[in-house]
């Protein structure tokens, strides 16, 4: 395949040697029947619908029909590869969550979505009788005057040409061929030329704008930053865990070797045994940090069972209950943990409640937590940044939270975040639904 733009190869030699003619009437007969395709449905679909939204029955036809372009101009960019080779981006966003609803609501809220749809009421209303009148112009008369001496060879006493007039003598058809072909040669560059064009004007409708193209790269670079930032948590984890603590306990075990070998009731036995009851202070606290920048059990056994360990820490009775297909992705298990871990944390510093409940279940594309106390309530998300911090590190996972907490109380916190399972094929084994369990006193 020849490279280049077609305006490229209108101002090089040798268009009529390569297969851009032929690539450019190829591309103006598939987009004007699928505009007239389009321009008919369009018709017929705007009619009905516009009658029966009189009773409401047609605004799911009236809805459907705003998102027809969409298709339509994904046909469209697969068919500018026959003008040129330059591939042409989607400006489409893909949801968060799977699932038609989701899609529906996304594309809805586009500016490209309605873009697509104005190309192609564009498309079917306007430029497809253009695109079938010019290539049918260009195939049809050359074509028969090329075929004229093989139609008079067939008939054996005239030839209609062109339904114009009768030709009977072979060399009048003879020099029609020969005319053919020169006509032909030269409606090639008028005919790549209009294919050029319609490309420019379907391009500068339905390519993405700087606009959108920054919205997208900014939703590739959050995604980066939030596995950058996984990576990193658990690196800084790992290296505490098998760096600081391990020190940590040999100067233990040397602090308390050493008191084996001081006189027993000395001034040198009490500093030991002081030195190593703080090296074992900061040992737990270190751990407890450890625990805190991202729990082992979250990465061995999942979402559940690390909730239900941040419960038996907790201060107040919480009973857990999970429901979830398996394991999911990492960066969502880490966002449902953390708010788990800080809203228990908080229920034990501010609530003043007797009991709490951790409910989570995925249904439709969508992982919900839930997390309820009897406390006093109160809670606002406005007065303290606890809470918003809690939004923010949802948000980054597209998810959203939710907080009713009137005077009085009780207290619900809700996590919704759009994920996908894991496939069972991947490492760790599968989290295991829990029981509603009271604490366990420790």
């Amino acid at each position: 395949m020849d490279t280049g733009t077609a305006w490229q190869a209108l101002r090089r030699p040798g268009l009529l040697r390569s297969g851009r003619p032929w690539r450019a009437a190829g591309y103006l007969l598939l987009t004007g029947s699928a505009g007239l395709l389009m321009g008919i449905g369009l018709l017929l679909c705007g009619t009905v619908a516009g009658v029966l939204a009189l009773v409401l029955v047609g605004l799911p036809l009236l809805a459907a029909l705003a998102l027809a372009g969409v298709p339509f101009a994904a046909l469209e960019r697969r068919l500018l590869r026959l003008v040129d080779g330059r591939p042409v981006a989607a400006p489409h966003r893909e949801p968060a969550r799977p699932g038609l609803a989701a899609w529906l609501r996304v594309r809805s809220r586009e500016r490209a979505t309605w873009r697509e749809l104005g190309y192609a009421a564009l498309a079917g209303f306007v430029l497809w009788p253009v695109d079938l009148v010019a290539v049918g112009f260009v195939l049809v008369v050359p074509g028969q005057l090329i075929a004229s001496p093989l139609l008079l060879a067939l008939d054996g006493e005239q030839v209609n040409v062109l339904k114009v007039w009768q030709v009977e003598s072979p060399l009048v058809t003879v020099a029609l061929a020969v005319g053919g072909v020169l006509l032909a040669a030269a409606l090639a560059y008028p005919l790549t030329a209009l294919a050029a064009g319609r490309a420019a004007l379907a391009r500068i409708l339905l390519e993405p704008t700087g606009q959108e193209l920054r919205i997208g790269e900014l939703v590739n670079s959050r995604a980066r930053l939030v596995d950058a930032f996984e990576a990193e948590r658990r690196r800084i984890e790992r290296d505490l865990h098998d760096g600081a603590q391990q020190r940590l306990v040999a100067l233990s075990m040397a602090l308390g070797l050493a008191r084996l070998d001081a006189p027993p009731g000395g001034p040198l036995a009490g500093r030991l045994a002081e030195a190593q009851r703080e090296a074992v202070e900061v040992l737990a606290e270190l751990r407890e940090l450890i625990n805190g920048i991202h729990p082992q059990v979250l990465t061995d056994r999942g979402l559940p069972d690390a909730c239900a360990d941040v419960a038996d820490r907790s201060a107040v009775p919480v009973e857990v209950l999970f429901d979830l297909p398996g394991r999911l992705p990492a960066a969502v298990e880490s966002a449902g943990w953390f708010a788990v871990s800080e809203a228990l944390a908080n229920i034990g510093k501010h609530s003043g409640a007797r009991s709490a409940r951790v409910d989570g279940r995925y249904a439709g594309g969508l992982l919900t937590i839930e997390v309820r106390d009897d406390g006093v309530g109160g809670a606002d998300p406005a007065a303290g940044r606890g809470l918003t911090g809690l939004a923010d590190r949802v948000s980054v996972v597209d998810g959203t939270l939710t907080v009713s907490s009137p005077p009085g109380g009780p207290t619900l916190l809700r996590v919704e975040i759009p994920c996908t399972p894991c496939p069972p094929s991947l490492p760790g084994p599968p989290a295991l639904p829990i029981p509603p369990s009271p604490r366990r006193s420790s």
